[in-house]
């Protein structure tokens, strides 16, 4: 089992794991918030890709992404992925709250990189600890940037940022977000924004390093030629058998450059961490798998 920084760990072992990282603040998490576990299935007639360019790719994808998760009942998922060049979209749950876990890291960089002013002010030990963070997920390397950050950064990253629906945490893997503010911050990653050239070059860079390990979820099924830019969150949450598992990517390649997020939570009766990868490899791999055909025939 991977617990949050990657490690391999027993059951017992990583069950206290996430006991350690969260136990601090369960008494102080939101009660009652809509959380992604009380979404209701997306009405079968609402199509989950659209193109006015590849019209008939979108709707093959929709129809395929949408018999595949009804074969998922244990998974709530959201999914929001871009393709400009290719116009193709891709839309389901964007504005449910999912609970973060280890994805929120490429979030903590950038608010700290905004915050100081650029990449070229990282410290030495900062940009140790973004490595660790980004490429091997380390949970304390998170912690330690997030207070450098501090809370007050964080939301003002947020704001400029255009990612208005995400909720934090004074437990940063307990931060409540969203598909859709997810492919704002992995569209800022990838064309001018706030973060200036050098620092999205940077980000980017660590998370095409990111270890081979955690290379699963939207990864699933990229073209030939194409570097997926990934970073994932797995969090058993509130209880052990109670699994969020997400996926951020940003690919490119010669003329690629779209963008993909695949949310999901356990619904009813709890989703194993196993589980919920598949899922989100199912959904990505449908989308992938389509966008580089249409790269063969089009791109």
């Amino acid at each position: 089992m991977r617990n949050n920084d990657g490690g391999q760990l027993s059951r017992r072992a990583g069950r206290r794991r996430v006991v350690t990282l969260f136990a601090a603040i369960v008494t102080t998490a939101s009660v009652g918030v809509a959380v992604a576990s009380t979404i209701p299935a997306a009405a079968a007639s609402a199509p989950i890709c659209v193109s006015t360019v590849h019209p008939r790719a979108a709707a093959r994808m929709s129809a395929d992404i949408a018999s595949t998760l009804a074969q998922r009942p244990h998974s709530v998922v959201a999914i929001a992925a871009s393709d400009p060049n290719l116009g193709v979209t891709c839309a389901l749950n964007t504005t449910a709250h999912f609970y973060s876990a280890s994805v929120i890291k490429v979030t903590i960089l950038s608010a700290l990189i905004y915050k100081i002013g650029g990449v070229g002010h990282l410290t030495t030990a900062q940009r140790n600890l973004a490595y660790s963070m980004i490429t091997q997920s380390n949970n304390s390397s998170a912690t330690a940037l997030w207070n450098e950050a501090g809370m007050g950064a964080m939301q003002n990253f947020l704001n400029r940022a255009g990612m208005h629906s995400t909720v934090l945490s004074s437990a940063w893997g307990l931060t409540r977000i969203t598909a859709q503010d997810e492919l704002t911050q992995l569209r800022d990653l990838s064309y001018p924004s706030l973060l200036g050239p050098y620092a999205r070059a940077y980000i980017l860079s660590l998370m095409a390093q990111v270890t081979s390990s955690q290379r699963w979820g939207v990864s699933r099924a990229a073209g030939p030629g194409v570097t997926v830019h990934i970073k994932n969150g797995w969090l058993g949450y509130p209880a052990s058998y109670d699994w969020n598992i997400n996926s951020l990517g940003v690919f490119t390649g010669k003329n690629i450059n779209y963008q993909m997020a695949v949310l999901t939570s356990p619904a009813a009766g709890g989703q194993s961490e196993s589980y919920g990868i598949q899922t989100v490899q199912d959904a990505a791999g449908i989308i992938n798998a389509n966008l580089a055909g249409l790269y063969r025939l089009f791109g």
